[in-house]
Order: C-alpha cells, then structure tokens, then sequence
C-alpha cells in the first residue's frame, strides 16, 4: 500500500533530481485518460508540472519517449512537451515535464494543425524506419531501417504484430495465413512514397490544446513510414475536423483514392490493439482480410 507520505516523498524527489530545487507541493491531481503509465499534475508555488511513471522495469519507455520528443521539436513543425528529467526513484520509472495549460482552441486551430502535420511529414530520409527502437503502447517497436515501404510494413509492423496475436491465441492460424497472403497485395494497392517523419500514435487522445489554443503532440512513437498510414490512423476513433484534412491535403496532396486504403493502414493499428485489449478488436481486421483474401 502506497501511502500519502510515501507518495508525497516520491514526487519531491522528483522534482530535486529533475530541477535542483526543493519544489513546496500544492497539490497533486491525477489526470485522467492512458491506460499504461499513471499521471499526475503536480502544483507547486513557482511552477506546475506533469508527470508519467509506471514500474522501474519500463524505464526504457521513457528514454525512447524523450528521444521521440526531442526528434518531433528538432522539426519545429508543431509544439511537443518539454522534458525536465527522467530516471527511477525506488522501484518506479519516471517522466517529468512541464504541465501543457489547456486553453479552448484557437480560430484556426484545426488549419494550422493540418498544415503543420504536413510540415513534419515533408521531413524525409533515405530509408524507412528510424536508428532507435521505440514502443507503441507497452509493445516493442523495430524500427531497423529498410530501403522499401511496403518491405517495412509487412516486416517490422505487420508481421510481428500478428506473429504475436497467433502466439497469444488472440487470432487462429487460419487467419494469420490469410494475413501473409494478404501482404502479397500491398505492392499493388499502396503507393511507394518517400518516407515520412511521422507521430507515429496520433490519434485523438494523442494532441492536447495549449496555453496558445495550439494542437501540441504527446505521446509519440515516431519513425520514418508512409504518411498515408499517419492519416488513416486519425481516421480510426474519429476526433479530427474536417478542415484538418483539406488543409493538409492542400499543402501536401494525397494520391488519388486515398480513402480506399484508409482500411489497410489502420492493419497495424488494429492488430496493436487486439494484442493490447483483446479480440474485440478483430472484426475490421477479418472483414479486411476476406475483401482481398477470401
């Protein structure tokens, strides 16, 4: 049992390792929403701050995170947390950062988020993938280069995702080798554009309104992909205006035919889902697969 104290004590030393002073706290509000880590907005007289922890053995979590947001702000394209520290105190793993102070967004807030999310993906490199792993949610991520688009999403997305359903008995073999199958087709059915910087996790869950009424980006998990993949996934929970997508589509067009595909992207979201909350997930995933497989 976590006492007051006790948890009192834990995010004092938090602030000291992570700022070099010792922070008098107002208040401690848990705030809602993830399903992994446990955050808290912590007031003090000088500052207030946001914190994520969770048990020690997920500290690398949090080292990735940070290296994903430094990634995202070395862009400039859209506003991400600043990290004040990160490291354990006893036996759990933690993340500091300023507290983003939610205001109502602004009059253009879903223009200039379209057209900034079309400014990160305008960042391309030569490979797909990134020269860090990361996680999505809890699960691993590879994101070891690969010179081919489709290359890389069947083999560090979509293969282990499922690899690791038919493991967990989340899906049959039956349908894991209609899945292979399936991979056969995407080289016909994606276009092969240069790789894209992206979130990597955006959904709506993943953007909170700052202090300027500006779409600021959590939680990322970011590599080099395909961008359409980026798109279809804020399609999946809904969440984003419609202006977002004509804005973008104005600065950075998308292919012909894009909402064909929208189903095929949102695979790899989908299978993370089921393998992180279940089968209740599954039925787009096999009403997908029997429109191309049978």
């Amino acid at each position: 049992m976590w006492t007051g104290e006790e948890q009192q004590g834990f995010f004092e030393q938090i602030l000291w390792e992570s700022t070099g002073q010792q922070l008098d706290i107002i208040d401690v509000q848990l705030v809602a929403g993830g399903s992994i880590n446990t955050s808290v907005r912590i007031l003090t007289e000088q500052d207030n701050f946001f914190i994520k922890f969770n048990h020690a053995e997920r500290e690398d979590q949090f080292k990735t995170e940070v290296r994903g947001l430094q990634l995202l702000r070395q862009t400039d394209a859209l506003p991400v947390p600043n990290v004040l520290g990160h490291g354990k105190v006893g036996d759990k793993a933690y993340l500091l950062q300023n507290c983003i102070e939610s205001a109502p967004p602004n009059a253009t807030f879903w223009q200039d988020f379209g057209q900034n999310l079309a400014l990160l993906h305008s960042h391309t490199q030569r490979e797909f993938g990134l020269h860090f792993d990361n996680y999505i949610g809890i699960l691993s991520q590879n994101n070891q280069p690969l010179p081919n688009g489709i290359a890389f999403l069947v083999e560090r997305r979509l293969r282990p995702q499922a690899g690791l359903a038919l493991y967990n008995e989340l899906i049959d073999s039956e349908l894991y080798q209609k899945l292979e199958k399936f991979y056969e087709h995407l080289p016909h059915l994606l276009p092969n554009e240069r790789p894209a910087l992206l979130h990597g996790d955006l959904w709506s869950g993943n953007f909170l309104t700052n202090e300027a009424g500006q779409a600021t980006l959590v939680d990322p998990a970011p590599y080099y992909g395909f961008r359409e993949a980026e798109i279809a996934f804020t399609h999946l929970f809904g969440g984003f205006d419609a202006v977002f997508y004509e804005v973008y589509h104005d600065t950075f067009p998308l292919e012909d035919n894009f909402k064909e595909r929208i189903a095929i992207y949102n695979l790899y979201p989908l299978l993370v889902h089921v393998n992180l909350f279940g089968k209740s997930y599954l039925a787009p995933v096999e009403k997908l697969i029997k429109k191309y497989v049978g």
